[in-house]
């Protein structure tokens, strides 16, 4: 690895590409496997542009190529051919050995099943990524507390991933994302393995993090539901993105899309422009949680789990007087 990779260096320079708004930016990327005698085409000829700022999502049946087309956005594999441009970089021309900076850097990464460090807390799960660019470890602290507090996780940052539900466990690996302050957050599926009810809070927070932060965050889902949470909305088939897109329901919380008709309008506007729907003073959609909601769902979480402790304790003390 080279000097600057190693030490969490410069970055390339970037190029025309950041003159524009995107934050991502591919241009015809492919990508062929070889099994035994048996060629794949995983990926063909990907375009797609994704504005700082947007919540998009990539839908896809198993085998489409949606995973493979994650990887190579998270610069976790290279492109066949193509290139790509993450925040103004060729990310394409970055030898294999800096791709780890441009990570680090740049890339925040929120898996189905967590991957969180089972021996450490949820404070220390947080702190690591930034182990490499922090050298103050009073402020490395100071940041994850920071970003526990945000996801509603202040109550439980000294407990280890086999002491949080499934939910909590993936609001830790999403403060985790943030550690670094990336330029976007990849997620490969944030809700695969999460109750109804935890899949809703999931995607609230998510959403808080785009609208009121900014967050430039790409999702992989095969869930419409969850699909429809996001601005857009685009179809993989076959190793290649279908042209229909459409467009979804959290721009009704950016004022940049009519609740009735879904036609574009702007945060000003008093009526719709296409079916006349008033806009002002219309009920504005469910505001998202905010710190303070997600702890009363942890105070009632606790309670759940006293109850439960208390049970257990009333049928050991009938067992002793029984025996």
């Amino acid at each position: 690895m080279s000097e600057a990779a190693d030490s969490g260096g410069a970055l390339p320079p970037a190029s025309t590409a950041a003159a524009q708004n995107f934050i991502l930016r591919t241009e015809g990327i492919t990508k062929r496997f070889k099994t035994g005698k048996r060629k794949v085409r995983a990926l063909q000829g990907i375009e797609m542009q994704v504005e700082k700022g947007e919540f998009v999502s990539i839908m896809g049946p198993s085998g489409s190529g949606k995973t493979t087309l994650l990887t190579i956005l998270g610069c976790l594999d290279k492109p066949t051919g193509g290139k790509m441009f993450l925040d103004g970089i060729d990310v394409t021309a970055v030898p294999e050995s800096e791709l780890c900076n441009i990570r680090r850097r740049k890339i925040g990464f929120v898996f189905q099943t967590f991957n969180l460090i089972p021996y450490l807390n949820a404070l220390e799960n947080v702190e690591l990524p930034m182990e490499t660019l922090e050298d103050s470890a009073q402020k490395r602290r100071e940041k994850a507390e920071k970003l526990l507090k945000l996801v509603g996780l202040r109550k439980r940052m000294s407990h280890r991933p086999n002491k949080l539900s499934a939910g909590e466990q993936q609001r830790v690996a999403i403060a985790r994302a943030l550690a670094n302050d990336p330029a976007i957050i990849l997620a490969d599926e944030p809700t695969g393995n999460l109750d109804s009810r935890t899949k809703q809070k999931i995607m609230r927070l998510l959403s808080q993090l785009n609208v009121e932060r900014g967050m430039t965050i790409i999702m992989v889902t095969h869930d419409t539901g969850v699909c429809n949470r996001t601005d857009r909305m685009l179809w993989i088939s076959d190793g290649k993105l279908l042209k229909k897109e459409k467009k979804g329901m959290n721009l009704v919380r950016k004022k940049l899309m009519c609740p009735q008709c879904r036609s574009d309008i702007q945060p000003g506007d008093e009526r719709c422009p296409k079916c006349n729907m008033k806009l002002h003073g219309a009920p504005p959609p469910k505001p998202e949680p905010n710190e303070e909601e997600f702890e009363a769902d942890e105070d009632a979480e606790d309670e759940e789990g006293d109850g439960e402790k208390d049970d257990e304790e009333e049928d050991e003390e009938d067992e002793d007087g029984d025996s």
